[in-house]
């Protein structure tokens, strides 16, 4: 970990022990988008007895830990090797969320490393030692979308994901899968979520977050060409998924323990990107201004036109969380976090 790394985990040791009377839990990823959120919404149920374990590689990640309240933080690499040899006490619920989430990594060796690897390890640590496991898999799993977006058992081995970040988590859900796990875990097939605490994400950050500043800096806003026939520019879809209910979705299989499986975690309603951008103009309280650039070479060929996620089997488990309109949802997120 570089040096301000390291100056954050020194103040991180001095927070407060929270009360160790309430429920236990690990929160990989817990300074991330999902996890921060994650942990705010299990404070808000009362419970600080959390374990957060993540990787502070940007300065903003310790803005979103400041924002919420915990027991014991651990850098991820220092809790692997703790769980991995026996030292870590039993916890109620692990939500794995952590993993290298760049849809442009290049580097298959560490992916299989730190996505694969260490999610089978924590996975067969969480039962063996009693632990719901319940992890973050990805949208991405399903590539460009020609299989559609089911997620019954029987559709998961023949999905072709875009990218390396994809075939990640694809090849876990496989693992899983194959070893007879899915009847005893959950995974969580996020689509396109937003919502605050992303500032840390760089590129990987939602389009809302992005175009809130390029909309100050320039007045405009600029969404790729579509290059594809059969999708106008800007009508390429998505099914946007505010964080808040992401962690709904979450935390009802924490609070369900019957329910287990592979789930699309999403709206179940596609949106176009210019449906978005409208959302976003109409939050700022200005007249849409949105020009179309062409789309990098090094993302055309890996380019997911339309995601939907078909919502069926998630609601079969009783899960019926309303998710919120990409417009409520675009505007409080600008107005009440962005502005």
């Amino acid at each position: 970990m570089d040096a301000n790394g390291q100056q954050n985990e020194r103040h991180l040791m001095n927070k407060p022990i929270a009360d160790s009377s309430h429920p236990s839990f690990i929160v990989t990823g817990g300074a991330g988008l999902i996890g921060c959120n994650l942990v705010a919404a299990l404070n808000a149920r009362g419970y600080k007895n959390i374990l957060i374990a993540d990787h502070l590689n940007h300065p903003e990640k310790q803005n979103n830990l400041d924002a919420v309240e915990y027991t014991e933080f651990l850098n991820k690499d220092a809790f692997r090797k703790r769980f991995l040899s026996g030292a870590q006490a039993p916890v109620t619920t692990v939500f794995h969320l952590g993993a290298c989430s760049s849809t442009t990594e290049t580097n298959a060796e560490y992916l299989n490393d730190n996505n694969l690897l260490y999610t089978q390890q924590l996975c067969e640590w969480s039962l063996k030692n009693g632990a719901r496991f319940i992890y973050a898999s990805s949208a991405a799993t399903y590539g460009d979308g020609a299989l559609g977006y089911c997620d019954d058992d029987v559709m998961t081995p023949q999905l072709k994901p875009l990218n390396l970040y994809g075939q990640s988590k694809q090849d876990f859900d496989l693992w899983a899968l194959n070893k007879g796990l899915l009847s005893q875990i959950v995974g969580l097939k996020y689509f396109n979520v937003f919502g605050p605490h992303e500032n840390h994400k760089g590129d990987m950050r939602s389009v809302i977050n992005k175009a809130y500043q390029q909309i100050l800096d320039t007045g405009k806003l600029q969404l790729f060409k579509s290059h594809r026939e059969d999708y106008e520019d800007g009508k390429q879809e998505r099914d946007f998924v505010y964080v808040r209910d992401a962690v709904a979705t979450t935390l009802y299989f924490h609070d369900h323990p019957e329910g287990s499986g592979l789930f699309n975690c999403g709206t179940g309603t596609a949106k176009t990107w210019l449906d978005l951008a409208h959302a976003i103009f109409a939050a700022m309280e200005r007249s849409p201004d949105i020009t179309f650039i062409d789309m990098p070479e090094n993302l055309s060929d890996k380019y997911q036109y339309h995601t939907l996620a078909d919502v069926k089997k998630l609601h079969a488990t009783g899960c019926t969380t309303p998710f919120t309109s990409i417009e409520d949802a675009v505007r409080d997120y600008v107005q009440n976090y962005l502005m």
